[in-house]
């Protein structure tokens, strides 16, 4: 079974789409980096104050895995029992940070601080991290090439999976008519073929962009649907569901690179 099926099905089973992204989440990171071990709780720790370009981070590892710096903001932060921390470990010769990707165990020397809740998804805890020359494993490749640039695509196709995998349980719970869950499934399908490949080729951003356009219209013509929806159910997905939304302008500055290398 793959990552994509295993996040779909944690969306079948998941509450709302709060839970559901955090099953596609961790399948992302799982599928990622594939030593992980599922019975732990991992967060990516990739973005700084200053953001999360390799520029400007400023969490270091040393020679001998020692992790020291601030992650301004990681998601599962607070329950993570280890983290995959994006760190410089140098400067190349043409003056660009060298990074490495190192997983640090949560422990004596990570300071985990609680960050406010957002309004949509609350269950979701995000977090600050400090490391205090915390020991860690540097995992081998390179840190932004191997590790963060693939990971935003990654987490999308899993989180979209999951949020599909939700939907499809409330359409069956509801009874909804058969076309609506064919569209479901046919979209999950497109994402099932588009985690197939490369997460860095052009082509797979420009289709993982034609997915999101097609969620997008999707919701809308499924919105008539919701009505006999339980309440609860329902107030929870028009609540939660500008989550998916989130990361709009990375994936369209993403897309616009892609299409530019297709020419």
């Amino acid at each position: 079974m793959s990552s994509l099926d295993r996040a779909a099905i944690v969306g079948f089973d998941s509450a709302g789409t709060g839970p559901a992204f955090l099953g596609g989440y961790q399948e992302a990171l799982h599928a990622l980096v594939p030593s992980l071990d599922p019975a732990e709780l991992s967060s990516m720790c990739a973005t700084e104050a200053a953001g999360a370009r390799p520029s400007t981070m400023t969490t270091s590892v040393d020679a001998d895995g020692l992790v020291s710096g601030t992650k301004s903001f990681a998601t599962l932060g607070t329950f993570a029992d280890r983290f995959l921390v994006i760190a410089r470990s140098g400067t190349r010769d043409d003056g660009k940070p060298m990074l490495r990707a190192v997983l640090v165990p949560a422990g004596a020397a990570v300071t985990v601080t609680s960050l406010p809740a957002l309004p949509f998804a609350p269950e979701i805890p995000h977090a600050e991290v400090t490391f205090d020359a915390a020991p860690g494993e540097v995992l081998p490749g390179d840190g932004y090439a191997d590790y963060l640039k693939p990971f935003r695509t990654v987490e999308d196709l899993h989180v979209v999976a999951a949020v599909l995998g939700q939907l499809i349980r409330v359409a069956r719970l509801a009874q909804w008519p058969a076309g609506p869950v064919e569209q479901l499934l046919a979209l999950f399908a497109a994402v099932r073929g588009v985690g197939a490949e490369d997460p860095g080729s052009p082509g797979v951003h420009i289709a993982l962009g034609g997915v999101f356009d097609r969620l997008t219209a999707l919701r809308a013509e499924l919105e008539p649907l919701w009505a006999p929806v339980d309440p609860e159910i329902r107030e929870r997905w028009e609540r939660d569901e500008p989550l998916l939304g989130v990361a709009g302008k990375v994936r369209a500055a993403r897309l616009a690179t892609a299409w530019r290398a297709v020419g």
